[in-house]
């Protein structure tokens, strides 16, 4: 009985250091976006995602993610924006329903850490990387970032030169999970 206990226990530690995968969701994920033109800005996000996060809780740089986000559910502080954002001159969210992102690599960064991976949106893929602060605390994982893609990067609004529209697109993160 006793060899049994320990046999289990040490499957539980192997299991432990190889982290567990937890479930994202939009209750548990936030993607939120700021987009900025001559005469002003405006603030959206996206309510519907799922995907998943492996993290390792001794060894953070092997934290693996990998988000598809519903772009239906696109929403922005101007509902008839919203309503354009989702046609054809933006996201399409009809004909490419989804965005992605894989992540290929999690770095230390001084304080912090470096991800990057692949992010697929309009059918365009492109290599990214953001700063982030991940913290894995009481079986939390929790990760925040603040950084700024490139929206002609992947076709965004293509219709609209930088004049009108600010080509850097700035992008707000915050995961919490168990």
């Amino acid at each position: 009985m006793r060899f049994l206990a320990s046999l289990v226990l040490a499957a539980a530690l192997v299991v432990g250091a190889m982290g567990a995968e937890l479930k994202l969701t939009g209750d548990n994920t936030k993607i939120e976006f700021t987009g900025k033109k001559p005469d002003g800005k405006h603030d959206g996000g996206f309510k519907k995602l799922t995907g998943t996060v492996t993290a390792d809780a001794a060894d953070l740089t092997k934290t693996k993610i990998e988000v598809t986000i519903d772009m239906d559910s696109l929403y922005s502080d101007n509902e008839m924006l919203t309503a354009h954002l989702k046609n054809p001159d933006f996201f399409d969210v009809k004909t490419v329903p989804n965005s992605k992102f894989v992540s290929t690599k999690v770095e230390k960064d001084g304080d912090g850490y470096k991800v990057t991976g692949k992010l697929t949106m309009n059918n365009k893929e492109k290599e990214i990387s953001f700063p982030a602060k991940i913290t894995t605390d009481g079986g939390v994982f929790k990760l925040e970032s603040e950084f700024k893609i490139k929206r002609l990067d992947f076709d965004v609004g293509t219709k609209f030169p930088e004049a009108r529209i600010d080509n850097d697109v700035a992008m707000k993160l915050k995961i919490e999970v168990k």
